[in-house]
């Protein structure tokens, strides 16, 4: 009688032991999920970031601002256009 309470014993105590370790790998793996979910978070507003800036330096008005000033690139007379027709 006395081995099968210590064997009920043990296999409580396991079984203790095994929902504590569990409850903690769940709360490691959710702290680890809701950092992973800050990084995206924050990726994604420097990804919106990044495609704003790309549309910024990408306007015709700017580009052909700084054809003009850096490069000193000015528009070809209208007679001087050539147009190709595919």
């Amino acid at each position: 009688m006395l081995s099968r309470l210590m064997l009920l014993s043990l296999l409580l105590l396991g079984s203790a032991l095994g929902v504590i370790y569990s409850k903690y790998q769940a709360r490691l793996l959710f702290v680890e999920m809701q950092q992973l979910e800050k990084d995206l978070d924050d990726y994604e507003v420097e990804w919106g970031r990044l495609q704003l800036e790309l549309t910024t330096l990408a306007e015709h008005n700017r580009v052909e601002r700084l054809a003009r000033m850096k490069l000193g690139l000015i528009m070809p007379l209208r007679e001087r256009i050539i147009y190709i027709k595919p």
